[in-house]
């Protein structure tokens, strides 16, 4: 058949998916676990059908036009979690990238839709294949008409034809709506007949056919008790029956012309794959069909441009826009393939050899007279340090600014800045170099065209984009904060880290050995030799062999993921074992092996790139390698820091880290008396909490009450819900939200602090930090309920996150400048969460225990003392 439809039921989906993966959060915070699950199961749908027509329904609200019939109908659901209802807007949005149509009809159901144009083609002979987890879309199985049910998760799917449904329930199609009318639904609050189950009901209607001769043959029902059951209940099951049936003829406003498929634009699907950072699934996104001629995409404006090939002074002025273009983003490795240099004067390309063997150009850039314009000063300086060139003067960085007016844009390189201010002429850098392998140096001419106009643009847009940051008030923030910080960051990436090499390699050796042992250990209480890693031969031993419980079954055997694994770790010594082979193993593989990858050849360092320009809060985060994600919570994960060393002889690593810094925020711009004089007083603060919340004095504080109250403490925080709380408490959503209740009660600074933001917020369209770091909420006002909800929460905790973020980076600023006023050799070397990493000189220590805890805790004045707590030792590991 040419015309094969697919509809999926959009919130059946999307609810199996959340619960079937854990938490997930993009490097923004959005949550994406639904989404995610979702569009993997979407890529499957569009890989194995290859549909002519598709549409996603989904329901329009809590009011449907069953509720004239039945007010209690779905009322004993329990509220949608926020981090679930947050999603679907993404969600969507993730469908109108795939170019695919997704539907809501008020007052109708999203199965209502899914029926209405099932039947529509079923009419007109096409092939039609429903995706849900509703057993009620059953009624709809036909020749024409296929229900994919999924089961636990979204891995294992059922699909249903007529055929099947009598091997599987043994009624057909038509008599679904019976069943269910029978049995009812506690899930949609559906009444049926009060002790009536599936098997009953089947029983009945194998028996009568429909619930009308059911009723009208009562006498012939054995059984006393049913038969008084149903005579009681006659009056709920027909009413049921009108509950659970389909409407097919809904007035829906989409014609089969509407949801035609023609495929999506991979480009449009990538770069929201990107934005979620949907990493693993990029790979499966079909490139075929783009365009990487770039006489297709657009022409650039032809530039008047001077090519050099010796440096005079008279090019050098005192205002010049210089960009360093590199092939690829890697700034320690990549080569520079050619300097734009653009003044109020003239347009130069200066090839990289002419500039890097010049005295005149070196001496241009270290003068910090000569004021410079550039994209990404940390680059810059990085790449001309590589060149013995230190340059100075920078006074003014695009990509900062740009993130800083900004920073919920995706992207800040130049084309997209410039495009932003109505400039189409630069072409993007994968258009002119291509992508990933495939990037290459153009034709020279091209080369030059492009570099000298994403030179001019640093140079025509600094003023424009100066001004917007003055009338921002954020001027300050970019000069005095961002700006220095970056420069600084240079300076740390270039230095580095040293490792361990050895040190790695014989880690990696004692946990192969480690992991010989559980692997041994295992085989023994196996009673057999097997692979670990196939969960093909795991499963049958667990499930079978030792008679393990069995939790989800998949089509190729029994499913032995992680989190079934922890639901069994009770049940035998075997599950702990293998838990530990595992985290183990990815040790070894992501860490050990990754850290080693990542160790300049030459400098035997690692040389981090910090992303200054990344999250909406302003957090730096790092990349090649992660230092944020160096795992600690196992003893192992914790020794890989061990091989973070000195770089000298007789020196060692001091570590210095912020206690507590984000409640300590939160008690000053909440302005909570409580919360400030408990850190006034050096107190506890998740005791104090727990005796606040518990209403027990300090000496009766358990160590489950104080686990529970720092997890509402930070929760609250990152704007937590009843449903975040619970689940990482281990407790009802109804007794997390009692807690969440009691805080705001014992904290009423802290709930008003939340009601004031958001309304401050509602005014504004954004939130500021202590330093005037601005966060965007487009949705903070948004009829849609999950959109607005987000961006309350994102509202509440943006100004204490991104505070926290703004004094680290100025402690970082003046602690640099102080050991430098000082002259000490220390340096600091990383920057990790809250903590500040410096390598100095033995005997140094003395003096940086007084200095550095003296230079962060007065980095900014706040109405409750902040607190650095630090340590030093031979090894990263040995100062924590």
């Amino acid at each position: 058949m040419d015309n094969k439809l697919i509809l999926i039921d959009g919130n059946s989906i999307a609810y199996r998916a959340f619960f079937a993966l854990p938490l997930l959060n993009n490097d923004k915070g959005v949550y994406t676990n639904a989404v995610y699950g979702f569009t993997t199961m979407l890529l499957k749908i569009l890989e194995e059908e290859k549909p002519s027509h598709i549409l996603v329904a989904f329901d329009a609200g809590k009011t449907t036009f069953r509720h004239k019939t039945f007010q209690e109908y779905k009322g004993g659901r329990q509220k949608t979690p926020p981090e679930l209802s947050e999603q679907f807007p993404i969600l969507r949005e993730v469908l109108d990238a795939f170019s695919i149509k997704h539907y809501e009809l008020p007052e109708y159901e999203a199965d209502d839709i899914i029926g209405t144009l099932a039947k529509r083609a079923e009419k007109d002979n096409w092939q039609v294949n429903i995706i849900s987890g509703d057993k009620d879309l059953l009624q709809l199985v036909s020749d024409n008409v296929k229900v994919s049910l999924t089961r636990k998760g979204l891995s294992e799917v059922d699909t249903y034809t007529p055929s099947f449904l009598k091997e599987k329930l043994d009624i057909k199609p038509d008599q679904v709506i019976h069943m269910k009318a029978l049995m009812g639904d506690n899930s949609d609050n559906i009444p049926g007949v009060p002790g009536v189950g599936e098997k009953t009901a089947i029983k009945l209607l194998t028996q009568f056919e429909t619930l009308e001769k059911l009723f009208d043959n009562l006498d012939d029902v054995s059984g006393k008790k049913l038969k008084e059951k149903l005579e009681t209940h006659k009056q709920d099951a027909f009413m049921s029956k009108e509950l659970v049936t389909i409407q097919c003829e809904s007035p829906i406003a989409v014609e089969m012309d509407d949801i035609a498929y023609n495929g999506y634009d991979a480009r449009k699907v990538m770069a929201i794959f990107k934005e979620l950072s949907f990493q693993s699934l990029l790979n499966r996104v079909s490139t075929e069909g783009e365009h990487n001629d770039l006489s297709e995409i657009r022409t650039l404006s032809q530039v008047q441009v001077d090519e050099v090939d010796t440096i005079t002074e008279h090019m050098l002025t005192d205002l010049v826009a210089i960009e360093l273009e590199m092939l690829g983003d890697n700034y320690h490795t990549d080569t520079i393939i050619g300097i734009g240099l653009v003044n109020n004067q003239k347009k130069y390309f200066i090839p990289t050899e002419v500039a890097l063997h010049s005295d005149i150009f070196k001496k241009w850039a270290e003068d910090g007279s000569k004021q410079k314009f550039v994209f990404d000063a940390k680059k810059v300086r990085v790449a001309l340090l590589k060149h013995d060139i230190r340059i100075e003067g920078i006074e003014f960085d695009l990509l900062l600014a740009s993130y800083l007016i900004d920073p919920s844009e995706n992207h800040h390189d130049i084309p997209a800045i410039s495009h932003r201010f109505g400039n189409n002429d630069v072409l993007f850098d994968e258009e002119v170099y291509g992508k990933g392998a495939k990037m290459k140096v153009p034709e020279h001419d091209e080369l030059v065209q492009h570099v000298t106009r994403k030179t001019t643009m640093i140079f025509e847009l600094k003023e424009i984009v100066e001004q917007e940051l003055k009338e921002n008030s954020q001027y300050e923030l970019f000069k005095e904060l961002e700006l220095p910080l970056a420069l600084i960051l240079g300076e740390m990436e270039a230095i580095g880290v040293e490792v361990d090499k050895g040190r790695l390699l014989s880690m990696g050796a004692e946990l192969q050995e480690r992991l010989k042992m559980i692997e041994a250990e295992v085989h023994e209480l196996a009673g057999e030799p097997f692979n670990l890693n196939s969960p093909k031969q795991l499963g049958p031993i667990l499930f079978e062999k030792l008679g393990l419980p069995v939790i989800k079954k998949t089509k190729t055997g029994y499913s032995t993921s992680a989190d079934i694994l922890e639901q069994l770790q009770d049940q035998h010594e075997i599950i702990p074992k293998l838990l530990l082979y595992r985290q183990l193993g990815k040790l070894q593989s992501t860490y050990i092996e990754g850290l080693l990858k990542v160790i300049h050849p030459k400098t035997n360092k690692i040389h981090t790139r910090y992303n200054q320009a990344l999250t909406q809060t302003g957090r730096l985060s790092s990349t090649e390698p992660n230092l944020q994600n160096i795992p600690i919570r196992l003893e192992e994960g914790k020794k890989i820091r061990q091989a973070f060393i000195p770089s000298k002889e007789n020196w060692v690593i001091f570590a210095a880290d912020y206690s507590q810094i984000e409640l300590r925020v939160l008690a000053h711009i909440a302005k909570d008396d409580k919360l400030i004089q408990a850190f006034k007083d050096d107190m506890d603060i998740h005791t104090r909490t727990a005796m606040e919340v518990f209403h027990v004095d300090k000496h009766d504080v358990t160590a489950n009450m104080r686990r529970h109250a720092k997890a509402v403490n930070f929760g609250i925080v990152y704007g937590i819900s009843d449903y975040g709380l619970s689940q990482s408490l281990g407790i009802t959503r109804k007794e997390a939200q009692q807690f969440i209740d009691r805080y705001l009660d014992s904290y009423p600074g802290v709930k008003n602090y939340m009601d004031e933001i958001v309304h401050d917020a509602k005014q504004k369209g954004y939130v500021t930090t202590l330093m005037n770091r601005r966060r965007y909420l487009q949705d903070i006002t948004s009829r849609n309920f999950n959109r607005r909800s987000f961006a309350e929460r994102t509202a509440m905790n943006t100004p204490i996150q991104g505070s926290a973020a703004d004094i680290i980076k100025l402690a970082m600023i003046n602690l640099f400048y102080q050991l430098d006023e000082e002259k000490l050799q220390a340096r600091m070397i990383m920057q990790v969460h809250d903590e500040l990493i410096i390598e100095a000189p033995r005997e140094e220590v003395d003096q940086l225990k007084e200095l550095v805890p003296s230079v962060m805790e007065n980095a900014i004045e706040l109405d409750v003392p902040l607190k650095v707590d630090y340590a030093y030792g031979d090894t990263w590991f040995d100062a924590k």
